[in-house]
């Protein structure tokens, strides 16, 4: 049954993660990667609230394959995040691409940090 929780839940967060990327990029006519920015960090700030709440013991290990593992695996991408920053460096974008993975790790495990701080503190 586990495996049907992280695929339902990752037939939720594949398309919530392209559409949010279009969404995003589409008012930006920039090269830098904004979409994949804000699908990674707000999933790192979710996945953060989440293991919060299963560390106070308010998130059963359902919601966590659900959500975790399934939604937020789903929502957020290493791989794109890889091959984006790679295309700007390769493209003569190298600060871009810098910037891309300085913003991209210190945003994403801040929130993570932040959120589970927060959510613990709250539960």
């Amino acid at each position: 049954m586990n495996w049907v929780l992280v695929l339902v839940g990752g037939m939720v967060g594949a398309p919530l993660r392209y559409l949010t990327d279009r969404a995003v990029q589409a008012r930006h006519d920039q090269v830098f990667p904004w979409g994949t920015l804000t699908v990674n960090v707000a999933g790192c700030l979710l996945f953060g609230a989440l293991t919060g709440a299963a560390a106070a013991g308010a998130a059963s290990s359902e919601a966590q394959l659900l959500l975790g593992t399934g939604l937020l695996g789903a929502l957020t991408t290493y791989s794109t995040f890889s091959y984006e920053t790679l295309r700007l460096a390769e493209s003569g974008a190298r600060l871009l691409a810098v910037l891309n993975t300085a913003v991209s790790v210190v945003a994403g495990t801040g929130a993570v940090f932040v959120a589970h701080a927060v959510v613990q503190r709250l539960l």
